[in-house]
């Protein structure tokens, strides 16, 4: 679920070339959820529901509603899981129809900006005994990130990408802890490191590609200048991340976790 000046057109088929990898710390954070029988499940950010299937086997008599902000991730959800229901609305300012059970929330809330508006309003949306779940990436110190403002200030396309920069907000389990604790029964906070063994020529030029790369590769609209940017960053990727003698390459990739309950 993205939230830039404009909204990013996300391709569902290019995020989920990595689904095996993206699906992992979803599980993780379902793991920890202690619910026996929620009435609803919301889904926030549910992309291309591709967590959908998972959540209806942990609860099938729940009713469950996915909530993203991109047209195309809602119609691949649809099209894939039709007895969910679907809701286009942003996460900034969405609210549930009743106080929620569960709201879980995989890879997307990094998008929305001023977390600390966002999550106390969330804990306000849930009703007594229910639980926030979250899991964002935390990786925005990585050479795949850095990389990108590195190719983008020194490139003939600095001052067409430079306003699409954005700060990612996503901050320590400290900053969490603040902002969700005072309104908090139990609160349980982790970070995950995966080292993900990918394949491929450039797999981590074709990973951001399908998520943090795709605004910058949106506002670049002449086709020779959009390739020119993914091959430079592309080169940079393979510089910062050399192949394994196997050829496989490793990626490491850091995951904040939230599990609070009311």
């Amino acid at each position: 679920m993205s939230q830039p000046n404009k909204q990013p057109t996300w391709n569902p088929g290019q995020y989920l070339k990595f689904a095996g990898q993206r699906m992992r710390p979803a599980l993780d954070l379902l793991n920890q959820v202690d619910l026996e029988a929620p009435g609803v499940v919301y889904d926030l950010g549910c992309g291309p529901g591709n967590v959908t299937p998972f959540l209806m086997g942990r609860w099938p008599e729940a009713r469950h509603i996915g909530v993203d902000s991109s047209d195309q991730m809602l119609e691949k959800a649809r099209a894939e899981h039709p007895t969910g229901e679907w809701v286009k609305a942003d996460a900034k300012t969405w609210t549930p129809d009743a106080p929620a059970e569960l709201i879980y929330s995989n890879a997307a809330l990094q998008w929305v900006d001023g977390h600390a508006e966002l999550f106390p309003r969330l804990m306000d949306q849930l009703a007594p005994g229910g639980v926030l779940a979250v899991q964002m990436p935390h990786n925005h110190a990585a050479p795949s990130h850095m990389g990108m403002r590195e190719v983008v200030e020194a490139g003939p396309w600095r001052d067409k990408l430079l306003p699409v920069m954005r700060e990612f907000p996503v901050g320590d389990p400290e900053v969490y802890y603040d902002l969700i604790a005072p309104k908090a029964a139990s609160l349980n906070l982790w970070e995950t490191t995966y080292a993900q063994i990918m394949e491929g020529d450039n797999p981590i030029a074709e990973w951001t590609k399908g998520s943090a790369l795709k605004p910058l590769l949106d506002a670049l609209t002449d086709p020779d200048e959009n390739a020119e940017f993914f091959e430079t960053y592309s080169k940079a990727m393979q510089a910062a991340y050399p192949k394994q003698s196997d050829g496989k390459t490793i990626f490491h990739f850091r995951r904040l976790f939230i599990v609070a309950g009311k």
